[in-house]
């Protein structure tokens, strides 16, 4: 046999057996909402664990929803539910439940992040990161920043088109802020108003998108105005000094994500290992540095921008946080916010 003859079977077989190593890896499957995860912290992840990360996204929860209940669960390891939608998804049987002897790093978590209503005692889920909804607005010279939902529920005639968050309780929760109504309202007649106002919106708008589309299209020039969750206005902001995040003065919302296991996750040890890594302090603070949300770590906080800690646009002083509600888990009255949605989606 030649001499180049065996160096090729050498290389052939040393091929092969990369090929095998790497198929060896185990994969961690992650359903994320865009542009929420640093792509650093995920590569550090698979380095430390010798894995793979599969990032699969969504723009809205009612996507994240449906596709679980269509057998998503079997698929996916970690999810990023938003907050009113964990007890549908516990009740549903889509949450596994977590093992807290495998997530020491719960420890660092702020105290007022934890045992929330919608999880108590933090048996599904591990708060993720936090913000605030409203607009990320183009300044218009010589003229006033829109302080007001009314920018894209009764803009004025002259104004550019808006972009509508494409996300149903949030929308309708903004629209109720802005008639002085609750965010969490049954009430039929309440709700049949807010559905004429979102119409009487959507007709005057650029259309409905994600946040991040909707950040996206003030950044492009294509909108004056859109309803956006607090990074992407942070965002924003960042990339235009000419736009603006606010908060509108009527009030607005207040959130938190949570990471958790789906309940037939293919690899349930390494989605709890990725979530406690999530929560250790650096990670947490790179993590919040690279999305632009509050972080519930309050470990990560010395880790953290000086500039972002101080930032009203991502940790809003008191007497602005005294005007954001949560939104609440409705079980079966939820059916009145599905009907408004249809009706403004369809029309």
């Amino acid at each position: 046999m030649s001499g180049l003859l065996r160096i090729l079977i050498r290389l052939l077989a040393l091929g092969l057996a990369l090929t095998s190593a790497l198929a060896a890896r185990p994969r961690l499957y992650v359903f994320i909402w865009s542009e929420y995860l640093d792509p650093a912290v995920v590569r550090d992840f698979e380095r430390r664990y010798d894995c793979e990360v599969v990032l699969d996204l969504y723009e809205d929860d009612g996507a994240m929803m449906a596709k679980l209940q269509a057998g998503g669960a079997a698929l996916y390891d970690v999810v990023v539910p938003s907050d009113y939608r964990v007890p549908a998804l516990i009740k549903l049987g889509l949450l596994a439940p977590l093992r807290h002897e495998r997530l020491p790093n719960l420890r660092h978590l702020e105290a007022r992040f934890l045992n929330l209503p919608f999880d108590p005692e933090n048996r599904h889920t591990v708060p993720y990161q936090w913000g605030t909804m409203g607009l990320l607005v183009r300044k218009r010279p010589g003229q006033p920043v829109p302080d007001s939902w009314a920018a894209v529920f009764d803009p004025p005639a002259d104004a550019a088109p808006a972009v509508l968050l494409d996300s149903a309780r949030d929308l309708i929760g903004a629209a109720l802020r802005y008639r002085g109504q609750d965010v969490n309202t049954t009430d039929p007649a309440q709700l049949r108003a807010v559905r004429d106002l979102l119409l009487r919106a959507k007709r005057r708008a650029l259309g409905f998108d994600g946040s991040v589309g909707a950040k996206n299209k003030v950044l492009d020039r294509l909108a004056g105005v859109a309803v956006v969750y607090s990074g992407e206005g942070v965002r924003g902001m960042d990339a235009d000094p000419d736009t603006q995040y606010v908060i509108p003065r009527e009030g607005s919302l207040i959130w938190v994500d949570s990471l958790a296991v789906l309940s037939r996750a293919p690899n349930r040890d390494l989605a709890e290992q990725f979530i406690n890594f999530c929560l250790e302090p650096e990670i947490g603070a790179r993590i919040a540095n690279f999305t632009r949300f509050a972080t519930p770590n309050i470990a990560a906080r010395r880790f953290l921008r000086p500039e972002d800690l101080a930032n009203p646009a991502i940790y809003p002083p008191a007497e602005v946080l005294a005007r954001l509600d949560f939104l609440k888990p409705l079980g079966a009255q939820t059916r009145l916010y599905d009907e408004v949605w249809t009706a403004v989606k369809a029309r």
